[in-house]
């Protein structure tokens, strides 16, 4: 996902940079055991082992129960030279006594940059799931979670991966902040997590499923493309929430108001501040048409644009989103998502979620232009990362002394966005330019896009631009499908569009292992 916690401990930020952190493994070396500065400096820091904790459960599904170990531990993955350089954080959930000939595994993975994979561990398909008063803000500890009936683990065993440097996954060895943050460096680090995984647990013949959430989609149309040229075939790919081209998304482009045109579309529905006709579907519909069609024609002419047909686009843009004929204006048609969130409801004193626009809550100043806070972050953190240590500890009995990064200090901030594909070299990621390349070369791959009509993070109409522009043959463009939801960002927050989405998920994974 994009950055789903701000960074908690900016204190670790220059540590980490310059990665003078010294992990609780290497605080406890005897008394009287100290090396010569420059020792130390050469050895780097120390590679603790590869360890992890198995526990047994069972969960029921759909009426069939099943019998699963639950593995929570670490991997090595190694540098250029095959020396250890990032020590990778991990949780499995594998049925007990199943073909691994048949039996798909998942890797999920959150995205940020720059953030750990406790919100899909805990709030999606994981075997349990956070309880939370969505949309509300949830109350303090205590914090529950229940036994997960919307579980993909009917359909696949499943791996939660930690990016370098967040959850308990750290550098090690000689690896430093740059060898892990940017996308080309993170995409060869879930490289070779995945094909070092694959290779201990003997899952090279299981059909393979990755699921990315947010940048996590970022990440997974690129890794995609560079585990198929690795020999490493792929049966489907989840993206939820996307965001696969950065570059369009620059200002001055007029993109990124018309993608975002459609979602200001569905919270004005869902806030009843239009008056429409039927389905918020439907609605939406509309929305896409009007984008696509008469307000991009009308953005295209910028300062030229007659006034007569500004005044008819801005009457246009009022009636499908609830915003005012004069605000409209006033923006020049052009709309941010930010600025959205604070003026759809400034008649009742209350700001919109970015994550998910179904959150609402207070600015100290009523008058502000933007809001100040995310309550859609605010809202579930402390549910999620206070469940998640609860039962990382008693349930899965994963006992650490390392601090959960749900943050990596100072990840995003050091973030190298370049990435080289085909042989040139972007400025800004676009890895649908990847994912096209994948199913080209391996037409049985398939994609499901799963998108939340109040996300204003990543805004659905985008996501469909950029993969129906992928250039794909005729053939292989059904090999592309979509689901939509009413909740935001985070579908899972909304336990009836997780429910909805299960139901697709079963589908799609019988489409991905049955062509």
């Amino acid at each position: 996902m994009t950055t789903w916690v701000r960074l908690r401990r900016r204190a670790y930020w220059a540590a980490l940079i310059v990665m003078t952190v010294t992990p609780m493994w290497a605080q406890s070396r005897p008394a009287g055991d100290e090396k010569p500065a420059e020792k130390k400096e050469d050895a780097g820091i120390p590679v603790p082992p590869e360890t992890n904790s198995t526990t047994k459960h069972d969960l029921t599904v759909g009426g069939r129960v099943i019998h699963y170990t639950a593995t929570a531990g670490n991997l090595l993955i190694r540098d250029e030279q095959s020396k250890p350089n990032a020590s990778i954080f991990y949780v499995a959930y594998t049925e007990d006594g199943a073909d691994a000939k048949t039996r798909p595994v998942t890797f999920f993975y959150n995205g940020g940059p720059g953030a750990a994979t406790i919100w899909l561990h805990m709030g999606s398909f994981g075997p349990v799931r956070v309880i939370t008063q969505s949309p509300e803000a949830s109350a303090p500890a205590p914090f529950n979670w229940v036994a997960n009936e919307y579980s993909l683990l009917d359909k696949s065993d499943l791996v939660f991966i930690d990016a370098p440097l967040c959850g308990f996954s750290r550098a090690v060895g000689k690896g430093t902040v740059k060898d892990f943050a940017g996308t080309d460096q993170d995409i060869a680090a879930f490289r070779k997590f995945i094909e070092r995984y694959i290779t201990t647990n003997e899952r090279w013949n299981s059909p393979k499923f990755l699921f990315g959430e947010s940048y996590g989609t970022t990440r997974s149309a690129g890794l995609v493309s560079a585990l198929q040229n690795d020999g490493v075939s792929f049966n489907g790919v989840v993206l939820l929430s996307s965001i696969l081209n950065y570059g369009i998304r620059n200002p001055g482009y007029d993109v990124e108001p018309i993608g975002y045109l459609p979602s200001f579309a569905a919270i004005g529905y869902y806030y009843k501040k239009v008056k429409a006709n039927g389905s918020m579907a439907d609605w939406v519909q509309q929305a896409r048409e009007f984008a696509r069609g008469p307000y991009a024609q009308a953005l295209a002419q910028g300062d030229k644009l007659p006034q007569e047909e500004f005044d008819a686009i801005a009457a246009k843009v009022s009636a499908l989103t609830g915003l005012s004929v004069g605000y409209v204006k006033e923006t020049r048609l052009r709309i941010s998502a930010s600025r959205f969130r604070r003026e759809l409801l400034r008649g009742d004193d209350r700001t919109l979620g970015r994550y998910d626009a179904r959150f609402m809550g207070w600015d100290l100043d009523a008058a502000t232009e933007t809001p100040g806070y995310d309550p859609s972050d605010t809202g579930i953190s402390g549910a999620y990362v206070g469940a998640f240590h609860d039962y990382i500890a008693r349930e899965l009995k994963y006992m650490s002394q390392e601090t959960y990064y749900t943050s990596g200090p100072g990840v995003n901030q050091a973030w190298d966005f370049k990435h080289k594909v085909g042989g040139r070299e972007q400025s800004n990621p676009d890895t649908a330019v990847d994912l096209a390349d994948a199913i080209r070369k391996n037409p049985h791959l398939k994609v499901f896009s799963a998108n939340g009509y109040f996300d204003l993070a990543t805004p659905f109409f985008a996501t469909e631009y950029d993969l129906n522009h992928m250039s794909l043959p005729e053939k292989l463009v059904g090999n592309v499908s979509y689901g939509y939801y009413p909740a935001g960002h985070m579908v899972y927050l909304n336990v009836e569009a997780l429910k909805q989405m299960k139901a697709d998920m079963a589908k799609f994974y019988s489409s991905a292992l049955h062509n």
